[in-house]
């Protein structure tokens, strides 16, 4: 480690306000702030430069950093929801083709993933039988060797508490770890979470949980976003990749405390990573959103080599008719036979940063939103674009799925929320409340069902919002049945599961969408115009409430609690109502919201 003056480490602290500025009051009944965790932001390591000025005219530029998010790790299979969509799935099914994280009820805020007897979540209802590569021979997975018995995952091979690599500045981890780790319930909350050059494991169902189970601060990097494999966790393993300012990415496996780099030094793509994610079903594959506007797919047991692309499909960045063309380019393919080093696959995505990436359910599509205003759905599979929609205005910054796999919801730079639905092709409904940048969304899949919806979201002006809707208020664009479903996303929607018309009262969205208002671009993928406001459904919030005083990043939805992040590292859990709890909603009380 580099010399110099001794770190200052701070510690974690906690605290219970009360109040009636700490409550979420909803139709359902009263959220109470339970606990509010600020995690320490660590100091400046003392080889760093002075930090430059923050005066926005200043000539030095501060590094890349994001607010504090978090990645969830329940070892033990968690409870679905009671909702009829989420029914446990009958022996019937094929579970071989469904996602572990479908198999096992496994519920996080990221993989809004159920299972139902018949409908959502089951292998009927996808029909999804090939994974990412499975037909490429050059990609079998090789036996690990060497493992312990009844332990067969592989693991990092550097320690990383007595690392010497100057990219790590010092591990702390928690002195009675293993016994915290053999003591805790194995249905308990953990999570890991980034603040500055810090990454931080933490026990939340824990009464220690100010002190980290262990604690990983970085040199000079910071990290950006991070992700916990589903797929391969158990009581001795957790599979965690992180991503940096610097380009590198961090393979970690903690509980054996090992560790390794990738993609060092940019070797493979230079730019700042800004979302990355464990492809579904893979217990090797990741995949990393680099900031120029490429997703790498990397394998963590491979080395780096320098990446040349293979051209696979040259794509044309320019416009036609004011549409925008096709900006998906095939870098690597999936099919390559080339995979002894990394990366697996390469793709460009657009021109500007990518923000955010996330897999549907079922783990065959994936929604990605970038700084160009575009969500693209990416039947990445195949490798190929089924549909690109555009925000009102501005960059988009966050994406989600409904559990059903049937929506998909934005936010961004235009401070709205957008329902996307993907078996009509259309925008259903904006939803206006927020006075600043959407920075997260995200569905609670506790109060979701076949047709009612639960999502919140959370921005830069602090707030966290909630909102409902349900398929009877959102009506169905005549123009659908115009449209080619053979190479777009509603061909991966199951047709029989139609929306009602008959409900009263729905909030109608724009029907008078045309075949001209959609581009087909090489048989490919279709680009839509962007809706007006005038002839787009409003949806407004069932609560809204300042949830912080701080910039908000991240939110997530438990079985007994929402969760919140800032960007000054708070973490707050908002506990659900409790049962039975009769709650009167005032003036006074909602005028706060």
């Amino acid at each position: 480690m580099p010399g110099g003056a001794p770190l200052l480490e701070t510690n974690n602290t906690l605290e219970h306000p009360t109040g009636q500025e700490y409550q979420l009051v909803v139709g359902e009944g009263t959220y109470v702030l339970r606990d509010d965790l600020h995690l320490a932001t660590p100091p400046p390591h003392p080889s760093d430069a002075p930090q430059p000025n923050n005066n926005p005219l200043a000539t030095t530029v501060a590094p890349q950093s994001a607010g504090t998010k978090l990645s969830v790790a329940v070892i033990a299979p968690r409870k679905p929801p009671n909702q009829s969509l989420f029914r446990i799935a009958t022996s019937q099914s094929t579970r071989s083709n469904v996602p572990p994280i479908i198999q096992e009820e496994a519920q996080s805020p990221r993989s809004d993933a159920g299972s139902t007897a018949n409908g959502f979540g089951s292998t009927s209802y996808y029909g999804h039988t090939v994974g990412y590569g499975d037909n490429n021979d050059a990609l079998r997975p090789v036996p690990t060797k060497g493992s312990k018995k009844g332990d067969l995952r592989a693991k990092p091979k550097n320690n990383i508490v007595k690392s010497n690599s100057s990219f790590v500045s010092r591990v702390i981890p928690h002195e009675a770890l293993q016994k915290r780790l053999s003591e805790r319930p194995s249905d308990g909350l953990m999570v890991f979470a980034n603040v500055n050059r810090a990454l931080l494991w933490l026990d939340l169902t824990s009464d220690l949980k100010t002190e980290a189970l262990t604690k990983v601060l970085f040199t000079k990097a910071f990290a950006l976003c991070h992700d916990v494999n589903q797929f391969t966790k158990s009581q001795t393993h957790l599979d965690v990749v992180i991503g940096f300012n610097t380009s590198d990415i961090i393979w970690y496996e903690p509980i054996s405390q090992k560790y390794a780099r990738l993609n060092k030094n940019g070797m493979i793509n230079p730019m700042p990573i800004e979302s990355i994610h464990w492809l579904p079903n893979k217990e090797n594959l990741f995949l990393a959103a680099h900031m120029d506007g490429t997703l790498v797919v990397y394998d963590k047991e491979k080395e780096d080599a320098e990446f040349v692309p293979e051209d696979a499909s040259p794509g044309d960045n320019g416009s036609e008719n004011g549409h925008p063309k096709n900006k998906f380019q095939v870098k690597k393919s999936v099919q390559s036979k080339n995979q002894k080093t990394n990366p697996v696959a390469a793709y460009s995505v657009s021109n500007m940063k990518i923000n955010q990436t996330a897999f549907s359910p079922d783990g065959s599509l994936l929604a990605i939103v970038c700084d160009d205003g575009c969500l693209t759905i990416l039947d990445y599979i195949n490798e190929r674009v089924l549909d690109v929609y555009r925000s009102y205005y501005g960059g988009l910054l966050c994406v989600t799925w409904s559990p059903d796999g049937r929506y998909v919801l934005t936010g961004g730079q235009d401070d709205l929320v957008s329902i996307w639905s993907l078996a009509d092709q259309a925008l259903v409904a904006r939803c206006v409340g927020h006075d600043s940048w959407v920075t997260d969304v995200q569905f609670d899949p506790w109060r979701c069902d076949e047709r009612n919806y639960r999502f919140g979201s959370v921005g830069e002006d602090c707030r966290l919002l909630l909102w409902d809707f349900s398929v009877g208020m959102l009506g169905r664009p005549k123009a659908v049945s115009m449209r080619n479903r053979g190479t777009s996303v509603a061909s991966h929607i199951p047709m029989d599961r139609t929306i009602s018309h008959n409900s009263v009262g729905r909030i109608r969205s724009n029907s008078s969408r045309t075949q001209t208002d959609v581009q087909n671009i090489d048989g490919q993928d279709s680009v839509h115009a962007v809706d007006s406001m005038r002839s787009t459904a409003v949806l407004p919030p069932v609560m809204s409430k300042s949830a912080d005083g701080h910039p908000l990043s991240w939110v997530g939805f438990e079985e007994h609690c929402i969760i919140t992040s800032c960007k000054d590292g708070h973490i707050r859990e908002w506990d659900r109502p409790k049962d039975g709890e009769d709650v009167q909603i005032s003036k006074t009380n909602s005028g706060g919201m």
